[in-house]
């Protein structure tokens, strides 16, 4: 009986510590680690994403690595792996368009369902000063999680490419 006993206490689960770090002009990423962000947004925001170098200069705008009003790019991370990442953008034009703009936001697509999304969505939205917008496609399934939130679509966005 104790052999027993002894061999189903030796397997204990790992436990799964998260942890936030944050990039913004005062900390700004080593160019290793905005790859590893670049990559990992570009491969978990799947159809919904850019490419690389337009995730790149997000970034960019958030820490003021080029002329910007700054922001912040925020990740989750489980024993430093990226499990989330998102990047907000100050807009400089508080008053009549949201002083800031959720450019984006992705958990691991390997890992979804465990609220990282959620999470990790507050804890932006609790370090941003301002209102905030961000741009959703309508099948997104984001969606419902922003809305619960209290985002709303109180307009139509429309575009002219050139």
């Amino acid at each position: 009986m104790n052999i027993i006993a002894s061999s189903l206490s030796i397997y204990k689960p790992k436990k799964c510590m998260l942890t936030t770090k944050i990039f913004d002009v005062d900390k700004k990423p080593s160019a290793k680690q905005k790859s590893e962000i670049v990559d990992f947004l570009h491969d978990n925001l799947q159809q919904y994403g850019d490419p690389k170098n337009q995730i790149e200069r997000a970034i960019d705008y958030s820490t003021r690595e080029i002329p910007s009003f700054g922001g912040f790019t925020m990740l989750l991370l489980e024993d430093e792996a990226i499990r989330g990442a998102v990047v907000i953008n100050r807009t400089g034009m508080g008053g009549y368009i949201p002083e800031n703009i959720l450019v984006y936001i992705a958990t691991d697509k390997n890992k979804r369902g465990r609220g990282w999304g959620k999470s990790l969505l507050k804890s932006a939205l609790d370090r941003a000063e301002g209102d905030i917008a961000l741009h959703v496609d309508a099948d997104n399934m984001a969606r419902q999680l922003y809305e619960n939130f209290g985002f709303t679509t109180p307009y139509l966005e429309m575009r002219l490419k050139r």
